[in-house]
């Protein structure tokens, strides 16, 4: 029996299905899908199924000098056990064995754990199989022609393993022992990700250090004998055309000069042609930063680029190649777009051309191609919108590399009034090129009409323009990614997944990111007592050095004992400076979560974590003062910088996904519903007087506004039959901001109903017939001519409850079709089994969904 090891179950799949025409099974072992046809068994990984640790002497933080990890051994363990049960199950019964995971640095360290989980059970022969695109041709010919495993690419994907784990685990446990930020509050550190943060925090403090400087621009409109077009002033800055004026008295007398004429000359009229060179062929950089202009994000889009090269519809999408291949025919690959009714015309167009010459970038590597289709095409409706878009964006963007130059013309227009020059600038696009098959670079126009030198045109609408200049924009991910390819900061396969791990940490928030205080108040800590913490050159050097052992140049060993001992010196430089360390990230963090002062005390208000997990204001003077203020048990709180006028109160955000809103100033949301008096409007059905049999009451809801501090959360014990007590349903505002119908009978009865935080709650004189209870509606002001009809607050939640229900894996968020089939492929059928998984071991397993969109998912069913 031969068995074929892939990186993932999705890649398992597809090879399996080429190798045998379509006529493999697949089988369950251990929950692992295992493909049979013939004498051949095809399962795959799930990415690292060994992972790296410390011994388990080294685990309790609080036991362990974080300086110990310096020197720590490093083992090995399974972190798949099932995948490696398996695995070994089907090694023992194999006569040989071929390695098929990824062609890069990671691909052949996972292969390399195969081989030696193979080794430990047989010494049967091991292949290595090599592809850039998951296609019929390529797959083939890979296995017609194995190769062996390279170790020493590997061993370096293995030194990068070693290295991260000592660098982050011992510097990790030093700030968030030093700052007291242990569980899930730990302050995080890494080898690339803190370089890569520094980057960030620099920017910020670019943009926080600017200093605006006052400047103005003089516009006009000129006319001949055609249409009008605008025109600025200019004028000679040492050899130089400037447009902006920097004083404003000179400013303002050309602007009256201008402005007292009606008529201008033009003195100069200059038109040239200038070609438009098509783009290079896609790396990982260039294609991320293309996607990021249609609004993905890197790790979103590398997760679909992923996908669509396991479907086998483009190569392998990390790469540094932006040169293709010889033996790439750009002629045929054209030739299987022919007939389609989305890329047919386009293909057709670009064979017609004398020459087909593709362009070529500066990089030129031997592993990858550039990222490019396979010519395998997608039926439209097995990929979703998401999933077709990056498609057709790769698809162009090889159009656009074997497309013509696009040709413009330019035409400048100088015109001159009162000793003033003004100028204007057109350009029309004479040959579209390579703008015709790729939409996505601008082509836009902008037409000066043609006029002569000696022409007097009409001046008019003159306007002079105040402006500030502005600070430096802050890095968007694509642009990010950039800079950290060009400080040698990560690698190709590892830079989209950085950026995702700072938002993970808590340490950039928005697009493009910005850091939070917590990221500021790390890089500046690093930087004052260890700067190697957040240096890229550091950092580069280390790539480097793993470079080294992929060619042969170093060894595993030399490399992670130099790493260790440059990690000894930062310890060095650390072990004086652990007091001051804490006490500074103690007092960065506490910033953060200032409030402003306690009215009882004048401490500052914080926001706190009870031990049950919800969110509070507390007063920094505890246990002395005991002041509290509720929060919304929904989402997690962010202060901003808005303040209260009344209360001196910085306002917070609950940060809670898509259901994101702004609580505002706590105390005012708490003497809100101190002033507020609950209003009666009918029966409680749990416990008035006529409460109805259980089955035929509604069901109260456990919503966010049922708050631990001032209403308990969950809905109240059901009985066989009712029980009056003379309950009252009232709507109430709650002291964290919500409002809801509850019982005012609570807590003995706890019978609640959700209603909206926003607008005002109008109370109608129509009653629900089915519970007596009357309809309300929501308006945003007095002048809403289009109010919210929430009507019968039991009905409305029942009905909500309907609209909600999950019964199926497409009733969910994000999930198609396309997604439900593939986690059905790894045992995931129902909403149910998606409650109980591992985010980041399907997300291993499942191309294309992120361990986050999982953790909504469980989100989403447990509300």
């Amino acid at each position: 029996m031969e068995l074929i090891i892939t990186e993932k179950e999705n890649a398992a799949r597809r090879i399996a299905e080429i190798l045998s025409d379509g006529a493999a099974t697949a089988e369950r072992e251990n929950g692992v899908n295992v493909y049979r046809w013939g004498t051949k068994r095809c399962m795959g990984l799930s990415g690292h199924v060994v992972g790296v640790d410390f011994p388990p002497e080294y685990s309790d933080w609080r036991d362990v000098e974080p300086a110990e990890l310096v020197a720590a051994d490093v083992v090995k363990s399974a972190t798949q056990e099932n995948i490696v049960a398996t695995l070994r199950k089907l090694a023992r019964r194999a006569d040989e064995a071929t390695i098929a995971t990824d062609y890069d640095r990671e691909g052949e360290l996972i292969g390399k754990e195969a081989y030696e989980l193979i080794r430990e059970e047989t010494d049967v022969p091991v292949d290595r199989v090599r592809f850039s695109s998951i296609t019929d041709r390529e797959v083939r010919e890979a296995f017609a022609n194995p190769d062996e495993i390279d170790f020493d690419l590997a061993a370096a994907g293995e030194a990068r393993q070693v290295i991260d784990l000592v660098w982050g685990a011992a510097l990790t446990r030093f700030l968030s022992l030093s700052a007291r930020q242990l569980g899930d509050d730990f302050i995080s550190v890494g080898r690339v990700q803190s370089p890569t943060l520094k980057l960030i925090v620099d920017r910020e403090r670019e943009i926080q250090a600017f200093d605006p400087e006052d400047y103005w621009e003089i516009f006009g409109d000129l006319q001949g004998d055609d249409a009008a077009f605008e025109a600025q002033y200019f004028y000679d800055d040492d050899g130089s055309e400037a447009e902006r004026v920097w004083d404003e008295a000179t400013a303002e007398s050309v602007y009256e000069d201008l402005a007292a004429l009606d008529a201008a000359t033009v003195t100069s009229v200059r038109e040239r042609t200038r070609t438009d060179a098509p783009p290079e062929p896609f790396n990982t950089t260039a294609f991320i930063s293309a996607a990021g202009s249609l609004g993905y994000s890197a790790q979103r889009a590398m997760s679909l680029a992923e996908e669509l090269y396991t479907a086998g519809y483009m190569t392998y999408p990390r790469t540094d190649n932006t040169v293709y291949p010889e033996d790439l025919e750009p002629d045929e690959l054209l030739d299987e777009f022919v007939g389609s009714s989305t890329f047919g015309e386009d293909a057709e167009s670009l064979l017609e051309q004398d020459e087909i010459v593709p362009t070529e970038g500066d990089e030129e590597t031997t592993d990858h191609p550039p990222i490019h289709p396979t010519g395998e095409l997608p039926p439209r409706g097995e990929l979703d919108d998401d999933e077709w878009e990056i498609y057709e964006l790769v698809v162009r963007r090889f159009f656009a590399t074997v497309a013509e130059p696009a040709k413009w013309a330019h035409l400048r227009v100088v015109a001159e009034a009162a000793g003033h020059s003004l100028k204007a600038n057109g350009k029309r696009l004479l040959e579209p090129g390579y703008h015709a098959v790729y939409p996505y670079s601008s082509a836009s126009e902008n037409v000066v009409p043609a006029v002569s030198e000696g022409d007097a045109l009409t001046m008019s609408d003159v306007s002079l323009d105040a402006k500030q200049t502005q600070p430096p924009r802050r890095y968007g991910q694509s642009r990010l990614i950039k800079k950290m390819e060009d400080f040698g900061l990560g690698t190709k396969s590892t830079r989209h997944n950085t950026i995702e791990k700072l938002y993970d940490r808590g340490y950039i928030e928005g697009d493009p990111p910005r850091p939070t205080t917590l990221a500021e108040a790390v890089v500046e800590a690093a930087e004052e007592f260890a700067d190697r913490i957040v240096s890229e050159e550091m950092t580069a050097q280390m790539e480097a050095d793993m470079s080294a052992i992929a060619s042969g140049e170093a060894t595993l060993d030399e490399v992670t004992a130099e790493s260790r001992e440059m990690l000894d010196r930062v310890f060095e430089e650390l072990a004086d400076s652990r007091e001051e360390v804490g006490d500074y990230l103690q007092e960065s963090l506490k910033a953060d979560k200032t409030l402003g002062p306690c009215p009882e005390c004048g401490e500052d208000l914080l926001v706190r974590r009870s031990r049950q997990g919800s969110y509070f204001v507390g007063c920094d003077g505890f246990p002395e003062c005991r002041f509290t203020l509720p929060l919304p048990s929904t989402g997690e709180p962010q202060v901003l910088d808005d303040s209260c006028e009344d209360h001196g109160l910085n306002h917070v955000k609950m940060l809670a996904g898509r259901d994101t809103f702004v609580h505002g100033c706590p105390r005012c949301e708490a003497e809100k519903a101190d002033e507020t008096d609950d209003e009666v409007i009918g029966a409680c059905p749990e416990c008035g007087e006529g409460a109805a049999p259980e089955e035929q009451r509604g069901e109260g809801g456990d919503s966010e506004a049922q708050s631990a501090s001032d209403h308990s959360s969950g809905q109240s014990p059901r009985e066989e039959t009712a029980e009056a007590h003379g309950g009252k349903l009232a709507i109430k505002r709650l002291r964290s901001g919500s409002r809801l119908v509850g019982c005012t009978r609570y807590p003995d009865c706890e019978y609640s109903l959700p209603l909206p935080r926003n607008g005002d709650i109008v109370v109608g004189e129509d009653r629900c017939a089915e519970h007596d209870l009357p309809e309300i509606s929501i308006v945003d002001d007095e002048d809403d001519d289009d109010p919210w009809e929430l009507g019968c607050p039991i009905c409305n939640y029942a009905e909500y409850q309907a609209r909600n229900a999950i019964d199926d894996l497409e009733d969910l968020n994000g999930i198609g079709g396309a997604t439900a089939e593939k986690l059905a492929a790894v045992g995931i059928d129902e909403p149910a089994d998606l409650r109980a998984v591992e985010p980041d071991e399907i997300a291993a397993n499942v191309q294309g969904v992120s361990a986050s969109q999982i953790e909504d998912w469980q989100a989403e069913l447990a509300d």
